[in-house]
């Protein structure tokens, strides 16, 4: 019987070589160095986006159900608005209107800027939001005081009860807003959110838009029907 030798292992085998040239090595398999599978490269949102997501979610629910709450009022009352009170200022408050519309496309401009990597235009952009939200809760205010002159308050039953919350409520998120844009103005001053990705400034824009988006509805449910 012949006995059949094999030729001990001389270690890891090199590819065979074609025309003298080495074979490139095969494509990654899925295995747990490939790239591809890399969580942070996957995520299609930023939790800064996600988050905001949730939030505007939650206050859309929180100003559907005060702009229900009005309405329930208001169909409820024979005669609005009730004598002897005053009446809101439609006309100026149509132009801050246009004001706070204004803000909202100058932070597009702001977005894009950025994108573009126009880092003075972005500063800038931010700073025109800023200042258009700031007038709006100026002239928001103003009417405000002179409305309590005239003698509408909180006190003044369903009238002022309403108007006062739910205007009020909407001031606040602007407020909230501005702090926000504040502290973006700032970092971008100092020459951040130069790179593609900027989850910060554009959870920030979402919010702004919210916001502006949100005046409208109060603008027509409140001062015009």
């Amino acid at each position: 019987m012949t006995a059949i030798l094999e030729a001990p292992p001389r270690g890891p085998q090199r590819p065979a070589r074609a025309n003298g040239r080495v074979p490139p090595p095969p494509p990654p398999t899925g295995g747990d160095d490939d790239p591809d599978r890399d969580p942070a490269r996957r995520r299609l949102l930023d939790n800064v986006v996600l988050a905001t997501i949730f939030v505007i979610g939650g206050e859309i629910m929180f100003f559907a159900g005060l702009v229900f709450s009005f309405w329930i009022v208001r169909l409820a009352s024979p005669v609005w608005p009730p004598p002897l009170q005053p009446r809101l200022p439609i006309g100026v408050t149509a132009a801050n209107t246009v004001v706070l519309l204004a803000s909202s496309g100058a932070m597009v401009a702001a977005t894009r800027a950025r994108a573009r990597g126009q880092g003075r235009k972005f500063v800038d952009r931010l700073a025109l939001v800023a200042a258009l939200g700031t007038l709006f809760l100026a002239v928001q205010g103003y009417e405000w005081i002179r409305l309590v002159g005239f003698g509408l308050t909180v006190a003044s039953g369903a009238y002022g009860g309403t108007f006062y919350t739910l205007i009020g409520a909407h001031g606040v998120h602007v407020v909230a807003a501005l702090a926000w844009l504040g502290i973006m103005l700032m970092l971008a001053a100092r020459g951040r959110f130069t790179g593609p990705r900027a989850a910060a400034v554009t959870a920030c824009a979402m919010y702004w838009h919210f916001v502006v988006a949100l005046w409208p509805v109060l603008y027509v449910s409140v001062y015009l029907l």
